[in-house]
């Protein structure tokens, strides 16, 4: 079902600066080796950001998608909507290019060359029926679980570290199987949060009565996933060992379970509700204007992240066995840097620099 939608939704750009603080977290965290180097309360904080930020972030875009092409999907005119998917290939090529870039200079934990195939794919999804979307995130989801099972889900890890290095990732069995079924955010089955924001981005997010029976529906199952992660864990480790258990129950992004990606996907929901509605009775503020405005960045911020903040770490010599109050702190640091940029940016420019740059390749 589509809806009409004129007035922008800030609260999406809202939810979209704290999902680049969460991965701010993550990723600083996991570079500088520091999870597990801290008070106990400290990791149990940062661990919640664990897989949510990404998940939140993948949802947003597909929700911008729903958006994007409303417009020309409601018009049922195939020379807009051939237009709408022209552009967003476009913009797919264009972040594939740019993660790749990234994923030369080292960076392993990109994100944005699944983008550019998450959009690729979704191009072609515009016009495709609810009910076909839901049976098509169900069978994404399903099939990740059993390839989880069947195949070696490990396999191309290397290194001392594990997840950090991907040795076969320039070969084409090796970036196929990355990008399918191992990487940090494979399709199987990661392309399911993208398709639930384009369901999400189809409904009429100014009414206050949906917004209301998503924040119930999304920390509902994400409340029912992890006491169920809690209790199948518990049940199955005498039978088959706390690995295996935790293998197929727990929550955490490594490895994307059927239980990670309903609760993750959950949380998202929840927390982009809670966004819309705090941008709506409090859109005259400085602070929500300034978080918006971080938002719109983000692409941005994202590469900044990796040449500046990763680049600042390894100039101090602090990139590797770091304390987890370190890096938390310097995540903090590095999000403030993004907030002032963001206001300075934007007392000129509409958009961010790589955002102008996509809108000028792109159309």
């Amino acid at each position: 079902m589509l809806v009409e939608v004129s007035k922008r939704l800030i609260g999406l750009d809202f939810a979209r600066a704290w999902a680049l603080f969460g991965m701010l977290i993550v990723n600083f965290i996991v570079i500088t080796n520091a999870e597990h180097n801290g008070p106990a309360w400290l990791i149990t904080v940062t661990s919640l950001f664990q897989g949510r930020a990404s998940a939140l972030f993948v949802l947003l875009a597909g929700i911008g998608i729903s958006l994007m092409s409303r417009k020309a999907v409601a018009s049922h005119d195939k020379t807009k909507i051939r237009v709408v998917r022209q552009m967003i290939w476009k913009r797919s090529l264009f972040l594939f290019v740019i993660g790749l870039l990234l994923y030369v200079m080292e960076w392993t934990g990109d994100i944005l060359h699944y983008y550019g195939v998450y959009l690729f794919m979704a191009a072609v999804l515009i016009t495709v029926r609810d009910r076909i979307l839901y049976g098509l995130g169900a069978a994404i989801l399903i099939t990740a679980q059993c390839l989880q099972l069947v195949f070696d889900t490990f396999k191309g890890w290397g290194g001392p570290v594990p997840f950090m290095h991907y040795v076969d990732f320039w070969t084409l069995e090796g970036f196929v199987r990355n990008l399918f079924f191992n990487g940090y955010h494979p399709i199987f089955p990661w392309f399911c949060f993208f398709i639930i924001g384009l369901l999400i981005g189809r409904i009429d997010l100014h009414n206050k009565a949906l917004r209301m029976k998503l924040l119930i529906i999304g920390a509902s199952v994400t409340i029912t996933m992890e006491l169920l992660s809690k209790m199948l864990t518990y049940l199955f480790i005498p039978g088959m060992g706390s690995e295996s258990a935790e293998f197929l129950f727990s929550t955490g992004p490594i490895l994307p379970n059927v239980l990670y990606i309903l609760s993750a996907a959950g949380s998202a929901i929840a927390f982009l509700i809670l966004c819309l509605f705090l941008t709506e009775k409090y859109d005259k503020s400085w602070f929500i204007n300034v978080i918006v405005q971080t938002g719109q960045l983000t692409l941005t911020h994202y590469v900044n992240h990796v040449v500046i903040g990763i680049g600042v770490l390894i100039a101090l010599n602090r990139l590797e066995n770091q304390s987890l109050i370190f890096a938390s702190i310097y995540s903090f640091c590095f999000f403030l840097f993004s907030i002032l940029c963001s206001v300075l940016w934007r007392k000129r420019f509409s958009r961010g620099p790589l955002e102008l740059l996509m809108r000028k390749i792109t159309g």
